[in-house]
């Protein structure tokens, strides 16, 4: 489904990613994981067009989107739930949603994902028009991800969902993301809780200093030595 080839990024003379090569298959959860600054969030911002390649290719669906818009990468079926959450904090928690859908004309089909999304938030539901500024951390993250899912992506992408919540929570929201998952669409997860995110993941990748330091099952990750001291607290 989507596949980087020897990408490479820079800010200004900052080289952030040197020849990233990964792949996501149909179906998968895939976990980047590694420390601060390995260049996960700014993978995730060239793959979504934020940020241009000096080199490399992307492949979404065997097309190359290297130099395509953002705007019609989500048309084309990904999206991108960004770090920080990003929420337009002065909207209600409804109007978040709708901007999610900006691309689509399926008004009855727009209302119906909308259900959808309550059916996985129920606090949202709970919530729904009230400025969105005044939500929860966690009940924040949740909106970013619906509005997310409101563009009904093939591809989904999340950066650091579990990023300031509490632990309960944490386990709520990996929960929901199987969920999704299981529902038919891919992840692609960022994440600094590298336990939590190989434990739902197919596959995983380690980035460190802007390149892909180690790669493979997420189960034989998870037991990795170096992983295990370098990530997972052991």
């Amino acid at each position: 489904m989507l596949r980087l080839e020897n990408v490479e990024v820079y800010y200004g003379v900052i080289r952030a990613l040197k020849g990233i090569t990964l792949k996501v298959e149909k179906g998968e959860i895939v976990s980047l994981i590694g420390a601060n600054g390995a260049g996960k969030t700014t993978t995730l911002r060239t793959i979504s067009g934020l940020l241009t390649p000096k080199s490399g290719k992307i492949y979404y669906n065997d097309q190359d989107i290297t130099y395509v818009p953002p705007y019609k990468r989500v048309g084309m079926g990904i999206a991108h739930s960004p770090e920080g959450r990003e929420i337009f904090t002065t909207l209600t928690v409804y109007e978040n949603l709708v901007l999610g859908s900006y691309l689509r004309n399926d008004r009855e089909g727009i209302e119906k994902d909308i259900n959808w999304i309550f059916s996985l938030f129920p606090r949202l539901k709970e919530r729904l028009s009230k400025p969105a500024g005044t939500l929860s951390g966690g009940e924040q993250q949740m909106l970013a991800i619906g509005r997310a899912l409101m563009a009904k992506p093939q591809l989904l992408m999340l950066d650091e969902p579990s990023l300031g919540l509490a632990p309960i929570l944490v386990e709520e929201l990996f929960e929901v993301i199987e969920d999704i998952n299981k529902q038919g669409t891919t992840i692609l997860l960022v994440e600094q809780n590298a336990n939590m995110a190989l434990s739902i993941s197919q596959r995983a990748y380690v980035l460190e200093t802007g390149s892909v330091k180690m790669e493979g099952d997420a189960k034989e990750l998870q037991e990795n030595e170096d992983v295990k001291k370098a990530y997972l607290g052991a």
